[in-house]
């Protein structure tokens, strides 16, 4: 067994006495996508005027509980973002910032890793429960002293594996952050961060600065164990017969389709139990999609495996791709992946690092010889926070283009 399996694996044990073997059809369970249920809190919902607002208007704001991290102010603000189809969305990031901290202090967009379904998983509400396990980049991310804002980059649908949604939200983000006057960071060095699904968001955002937000100057990038390739992961996950990792791989499935329910038909493609078993993950966390997902497979869930290969299929996950997307960053970027990283293949990562180089990007480029994925992360953020205090400082960026 490699040693993504026994993570994966350890990861699901203690959830898998909450798991019944054999999943039943649920009576609601229908071809059109699986949405997750609404938060009650009314706070996440969209005002009746936000098609006249632009991206990145604060919608609204309140404070949050401060018990997690004592020495620091919380702040929560709802704004005005876009999806995928270019229609206005509400977004929400939390701000975490010293007590009595000057004005125009640094500030780090941190995208958590969020590999889930349900709201109640996203960082504004699971920051607060212990659900976000994000345990190396967010504690030295705030050890820094800097304010930093963790986006609920997968969206108001919680929409997992929409990649190009993560970094539109992230940039508006970061607008948000600077216009809210209570907050006094207009004029901060703003920098991103984030691994595995955390730094997906980062680097679409990255790649997306130039042209979707090119008021947001971005004075460094540290992003790690990117999924540059949804295509290339999908295969790699969803063809092999009970993969450890079979439950993330349908989940960002179910995500994508929320984001594209018109383009990715996922539903008219499953078997009854795998309408039963989207039905079942729809409002769930990382750990419970892992341990579920040990019990499935692609044979089992869908009517045929040339599920992935239908062109609509590819087609989408091809738009949520890094290494397809032509987008260069203009910000120094500071990029690290594990060379042999079973989850998220090298190969793609190494493709758009040479491809960022070819264009003239300034970018740090590490390849780690490193299988784990989540060692992966422990290895490299002490060199991927150095680098960001380096911008902050303002000292050149390296390159090793």
């Amino acid at each position: 067994m490699t040693s993504l399996a026994r993570r994966l694996l350890a990861a699901a044990a203690l959830a898998l006495t909450a798991v019944v073997a054999g999943t039943a059809l649920p009576a609601t369970a229908t071809a059109a996508p699986a949405y997750p249920a609404p938060l009650p809190d009314p706070f996440y919902s969209a005002p009746p005027d936000i098609a006249s607002k632009a991206p990145g208007d604060i919608l609204a704001t309140r404070r949050a509980d401060t018990w997690l991290v004592p020495g620091n102010e919380v702040w929560q603000i709802k704004y005005r973002s876009t999806n995928s189809a270019g229609e206005p969305i509400p977004a929400v990031t939390t701000v975490i910032k010293p007590v009595n901290a000057p004005a125009d202090m640094p500030v780090l967009s941190y995208q958590a890793i969020v590999n889930s379904l349900g709201m109640r998983c996203a960082p504004s509400a699971a920051l607060f429960t212990g659900e976000i396990k994000d345990v190396f980049g967010l504690p030295l991310a705030l050890a820094q002293g800097w304010a930093v804002a963790i986006p609920d980059h997968l969206g108001p649908q919680s929409a997992y594996g929409a990649a190009k949604l993560g970094g539109m939200i992230t940039l508006d983000g970061v607008r948000a952050v600077k216009r809210l006057p209570e907050l006094r960071l207009s004029n901060s060095p703003v920098a991103l961060a984030g691994y595995s699904g955390g730094g997906m968001a980062t680097a679409w955002a990255a790649a997306l600065n130039p042209t979707y937000a090119p008021d947001v100057r971005l004075v460094g990038v540290a992003q790690g164990g990117i999924p540059a390739d949804i295509e290339l992961m999908a295969r790699g996950l969803g063809l092999a017969d009970r993969h450890p990792g079979f439950g993330l791989g349908f989940a960002a499935a179910i995500g994508l389709e929320r984001e594209y329910p018109d383009r990715l038909p996922i539903g008219d493609q499953l078997t009854p139990s795998g309408l039963g078993f989207r039905e079942e993950l729809k409002d769930e966390c990382r750990t419970m999609i892992i341990a579920k997902g040990l019990l499935h497979s692609v044979t089992e869930v869908a009517k045929s495996t040339s599920l992935i290969d239908d062109e609509r299929t590819r087609a989408v996950m091809r738009e949520n791709s890094l290494v397809d997307y032509p987008g260069v960053p203009t910000a120094p970027v500071f990029m690290w992946q594990g060379t042999t990283d079973e989850l998220t293949p090298y190969r793609s990562v190494a493709a758009t690092a040479e491809r960022y180089c070819r264009a003239g990007a300034t970018l740090m480029f590490r390849g780690y010889p490193i299988a784990e994925h989540m060692t992966n992360a422990v290895v490299g953020l002490p060199e991927a926070f150095t680098y960001l205090k380096d911008r902050f400082a303002g000292l050149p960026a390296p390159t090793n283009c």
